[in-house]
């Protein structure tokens, strides 16, 4: 499971759910959970099968009675093709299920009275199941190193943008980078000198010793203040970068109830599932933060 979440739904009737603000009740439970939520909508079998055919889903959802096909035909044509996803087939109306057989992974719900109320919560019921079978404290510590490193890669790409388009104070820049690698390299200035003169700026950001996560950062900084965006580096140093280097370091234990967990020794701290739900929520914020830079990075090249 990655960081994004997705769910697919298919109801002949879902303007009806989205105008009510049940849809967007979904995306909030799966925010509150630490995941960026991405509920995509179909009225149609055209435009579900175009959308299950780009995409990959965590959930897909579907109605029993729809004009043109029945949820039955279109839970058999996912599993034709291969598609293991979860899915929940729900019906205010009753319905066979001799067609879809014990079909793995698949819930059969009949809702009663509220019919639109009673499909959301089955539905946040079921998200939260598929949540925590993936929410081992090994599988979550993954997640997050690989969460955390497509940052970084979006990072550097922002840093090697910034630096080759030569619209902003790169002289400025290489002095912070350079001066740092003066501290690092103390004995070593004629390797230093060197790369003053003959810095060749997509390898130097590729190299994780010369120009460590917190080198990019303070890179960032700079980026953030020229582009006149507000400062959020500090926070996702904090909050992200640090913990997890501890996280990455920090070893597995098991309570006496069986619970494991991985704890950072130095610092004592215990990375359990509230904490992994943290995480998960600050990622999604400094998502958000980089993905605004890198937007405006490129209004600031073209502009200048």
């Amino acid at each position: 499971m990655k960081i994004n979440y997705s769910v697919l739904w298919l109801d002949d009737k879902i303007n009806d759910f989205i105008e009510d603000g049940w849809v967007e009740k979904i995306k909030n439970y799966l925010s509150e959970e630490g995941f960026a939520p991405n509920v995509l909508t179909a009225a149609k079998i055209d435009e579900f099968n175009k959308y299950l055919g780009e995409n990959t889903f965590d959930l897909i959802l579907t109605d029993y009675h729809m004009a043109g096909k029945n949820g039955d035909q279109v839970v058999l044509d996912i599993r034709k093709n291969n598609i293991q996803t979860e899915i929940l087939f729900y019906t205010a109306q009753g319905g066979s299920l001799e067609k879809i057989g014990n079909i793995n992974r698949v819930t059969f719900f009949v809702t009663t009275s509220d019919h639109h109320s009673e499909v959301v919560e089955e539905t946040i019921s079921l998200i939260a199941l598929t949540i925590k079978k993936f929410q081992h404290i090994i599988a979550m510590r993954g997640m997050i190193m690989h969460e955390t490193s497509t940052l970084d890669e979006q990072t550097a790409s922002i840093i090697n943008t910034y630096f080759k388009s030569g619209k902003g104070r790169n002289e400025e820049l290489i002095n912070i980078i350079c001066n740092s690698l003066d501290k690092l390299l103390i004995n070593k200035k004629g390797v230093v000198d060197h790369a003053k003169k003959n810095v060749n700026y997509n390898n130097l950001i590729k190299d994780t010793f010369l120009f460590s996560a917190e080198y990019k950062i303070e890179t960032l900084k700079k980026i953030l203040e020229e582009l006149k965006q507000v400062d959020f580096t500090n926070d996702y140093k904090a909050e992200v970068s640090n913990l997890r280097n501890k996280f990455a370091h920090a070893v597995l234990e098991t309570d006496d109830k069986g619970r494991q967990y991985f704890k950072s020794g130095e610092e004592g701290i215990t990375f359990d599932e509230d904490l992994c739900k943290k995480l998960r929520k600050d990622i999604n914020k400094h998502k958000r933060n980089i993905d605004e830079l890198e937007n405006n990075l490129k209004e600031f090249i073209k502009d200048a």
